[in-house]
């Protein structure tokens, strides 16, 4: 346990310090909407470089070739601050993410989520609807967005997957756009939640990119068999690795 709080010290070292070397290209290119690929293409290189010099990587499974070219809502499953890396990492397009609102507050995250991310504070219905509202503009102009459909990281460890919550099901249909199922299967043994509890180590992270769900043919009453499709796909790949693993 002492090792893998050393490995965290380091870890929030190596991200501390990249972020501030990077810091003002990054301010740079998020002063106007239309610098925020470059923004994102320098979150990329911030998490790739941070997690590498502690010896985390990210191994991505495809199950079908992703044309980034195209506008998705991305929906993985949520067990680790990792996954925010992971997500800037496989999405080689314009993207966004869509998180809760004390991230605006974040040391590392407040420059994203006050310009090129969508914060939400569920607690209101009002301000839920209005950071949708702003998801769905962004993917009119052709932008990705990335939600983790559980809302949060699960209290109970091992992570059990959470139920999802309806909203980019929604977003999905009423604006005809794919869904990408991601399932993230051991990152959180590497780093559960923010690290705090149980520290964290070195370690290849295997995300599971499934293949896009298309929603043209699909109607709002759909909604909630979009939402159990996708649960089911993450859930199953889940199930399938911890089989594998116990027999293995």
């Amino acid at each position: 346990m002492i090792l893998k709080k050393v490995h965290l010290f380091l870890y929030q070292a190596s991200v501390a310090f990249f972020y501030f070397l990077l810091w003002p290209f990054m301010y740079y290119f998020s002063r106007k909407p239309e610098r925020y690929k470059y923004l994102n293409r320098l979150r990329r290189v911030w998490g790739i470089v941070s997690s590498f010099c502690v010896g985390m990587r990210y191994h991505y499974h495809f199950e079908a070739p992703i044309d980034w070219s195209n506008t998705y809502i991305v929906c993985p499953n949520h067990t680790s601050n990792l996954d925010i890396t992971a997500m800037s990492v496989l999405v080689k397009s314009n993207c966004c993410f869509m998180g809760k609102e004390e991230l605006v507050d974040g040391i590392v995250t407040r420059l994203f989520f006050r310009t090129v991310d969508i914060p939400v504070n569920r607690e209101s219905k009002m301000a839920s609807f209005r950071a949708f509202k702003l998801a769905m503009d962004r993917l009119e102009k052709g932008i990705t967005v990335i939600i983790f459909p559980e809302a949060t990281i699960p209290d109970n460890y091992p992570p059990d997957l959470h139920q999802f919550k309806n909203g980019p099901f929604r977003m999905a249909i009423e604006l005809k756009v794919p869904i990408i199922p991601v399932t993230s299967v051991n990152t959180w043994k590497i780093f559960w939640d923010d690290g705090k509890k149980y520290g964290s180590k070195p370690g290849v992270c295997d995300i599971f990119v499934h293949k896009p769900i298309e929603t043209v043919h699909l109607t709002i009453n759909d909604a909630d068999a979009l939402r159990d499709e996708v649960h089911a796909i993450i859930s199953k790949k889940i199930e399938e690795h911890d089989h594998r693993r116990t027999n293995g």
